[in-house]
């Protein structure tokens, strides 16, 4: 793999976010890129992608930074039901 990129999120909820995360990374079966997801205590999630070429990797970094962007988005809103309730 010839391009990379790597991501570190610091959140109070990384922890939540890398499970809600990795399990794509075993599902991910796509030959021209690569995804690796970590956490760190206390408080990162590492992102790492690796592709073949420029297009296959801003696919990958589409499709992860998305996850990464869901994952705390539904973090924040059980925060806020937690809260109202």
């Amino acid at each position: 793999m010839k391009h990379e990129a790597q991501f570190r999120f610091r959140s109070d909820k990384a922890r939540e976010i890398f499970r809600a995360v990795s399990p794509e990374t075993a599902a991910e079966v796509n030959p021209r890129s690569r995804a690796e997801c970590r956490y760190e205590e206390p408080d990162t999630l590492v992102l790492k992608v690796s592709a073949a070429d420029v297009g296959a990797l801003r696919a990958s970094l589409n499709m992860w930074l998305r996850l990464v962007s869901v994952a705390q988005e539904m973090q924040d809103l059980i925060i806020d039901q937690e809260r109202t309730a």
